[in-house]
């Protein structure tokens, strides 16, 4: 039995002194974070750290491998900061947007993240999301957080309409995602207006006249699909073909005959592997051998595409909002060796992208007076030199400055890399 122990007035006194003196001092400040649901999220990570920073991607179905790795690049660049963004403590927490039964993002699983992150006071930043359409459901809700906004930085978002608009979005878009007029998300990639404008100028590049574009109906998938459709039509490449394919369809051949019958010397398939991607490359090859077949970042990682598609997919060009590993200068060159090192493995490139997004959320943070609106606003207001990306910084849109786009080749059953593309502006207005 414990002993009861009597203090005082004199001694309750020095006490609440003490306390004061703490609570001033920032002592009591250093109390860890409170952690996001078990259901969704795993153990938190550096259970000490105040300000807590989550990632949102969907970690099940066929892309878990690359959002896996995503994560763990996450948490090599906070434990590389000794887990300190400028005098904060920091904490991480890896949640996940999908579900088992949809084998990808489910709307409302990240509809319940958006709301655990909003009410969780100890969380100042997201990485995330990986999809876009995740993006639209999640960015409002961060944005009238309270105490808000929260701020959000996607390593993979492409969709045009989340940030500015132009062809391919919706109405009312971007405003609508911002509900208190404070912008809040930014990304580290291109958004799709450039990607489209890249693989238009690859199509071009490889003597396609006549292209088929498909699309999955997604925001993204289509979004992408309409930026690409632009773009090649302003280069003069006759758009035979605009139409969706059924995630959930049985076959294509009849896709693949009227690919076919359209002259088509290529097909653009805007969307998602994990859209029944595998048998729509399968069936499309079959029923148009000679075409040349290009999809966007939808498709990675191309191991994954490989599984799904087989011999089916050798000689299909994807591309890659951002640049390749192997084009990685300073810090970039370093990290990718050291995160090698402690991975056994080198970074996907979207890993790579996730390991920036942390590092732009570090920066915010610690020029930042550790309230939730300041770092959403500090976001907007870096300029990082010698990142792994080279120099980064975001426009007032939340779109990333620069804006090159790699295009890799399957080629043997694996991704080579073959050339970046950095599309003109006035091509990118177009798409």
């Amino acid at each position: 039995m414990k002993k009861r122990i009597y203090a005082g007035a004199g001694v309750s006194a020095v006490i609440a002194v003490i306390a004061l003196t703490a609570t001033v001092s920032g002592a009591i400040a250093t109390s860890s974070a409170k952690p996001l649901p078990a259901s969704s999220c795993s153990a938190i990570q550096n259970s000490g750290g105040k300000y807590l920073i989550a990632s949102d991607l969907p970690l099940q179905g066929s892309g878990r491998t690359q959002t896996s790795q995503m994560t763990r690049a996450i948490k090599f660049v906070f434990a590389s900061h000794g887990w300190k963004a400028g005098k904060y403590s920091i904490a991480y927490q890896s949640c996940d947007d999908s579900t088992a039964q949809a084998g990808k993002w489910d709307s409302g699983k990240a509809a319940a993240n958006a709301q655990a992150y909003a009410q969780n006071s100890d969380v100042v930043g997201v990485i995330g999301t990986f999809n876009s359409g995740a993006a639209e459901i999640e960015i409002p809700v961060l944005n009238r957080a309270p105490n808000g906004p929260v701020a959000m930085v996607s390593p993979a978002n492409t969709y045009v309409g989340l940030t500015h608009g132009g062809p391919g979005t919706a109405a009312g878009e971007p405003g609508k995602y911002y509900p208190t007029g404070k912008r809040n998300y930014a990304r580290v990639v291109a958004a799709d207006d450039y990607q489209g404008a890249a693989d238009a100028l690859l199509a071009k590049s490889l003597g396609v006249k006549k292209v088929f574009v498909l699309n999955d109906k997604e925001a993204y998938g289509l979004g992408v699909a309409t930026n690409f459709k632009n773009a090649a039509t302003k280069l003069g490449i006759k758009v035979v073909g605009f139409t969706a394919w059924d995630g959930k369809a049985s076959s294509y051949e009849a896709l693949a005959v009227k690919i076919q019958a359209s002259g088509a010397q290529g097909v653009f398939l805007g969307g998602l592997i994990c859209e029944n991607g595998g048998k729509l490359i399968k069936d499309v090859r079959n029923g148009a051998k000679s075409v040349k077949i290009i999809a966007p970042d939808g498709f990675t990682p191309v191991s994954a595409t490989v599984q799904e598609a087989g011999a089916a997919a050798e000689g299909m060009l994807v591309s890659v909002a951002g640049l390749p590993n192997s084009a990685l200068k300073g810090a970039g060159k370093t990290f990718v060796s050291k995160f090698t090192k402690a991975d056994k493995r080198p970074p996907d490139p979207y890993s790579v992208y996730a390991a920036q997004a942390a590092e732009a959320l570090v920066a915010a943070l610690a020029q930042s007076n550790g309230s939730r609106s300041d770092v959403a606003k500090q976001l907007f207001k870096i300029k990082l030199t010698n990142s792994i990306l080279g120099t980064l910084s975001f426009n007032s849109n939340g779109d990333v400055t620069a804006n090159p786009v790699t295009i890799y080749k399957v080629a043997s059953g694996k991704s080579t890399t073959l050339k970046v593309i950095v599309p003109p502006n006035s091509l990118v207005k177009s798409a």
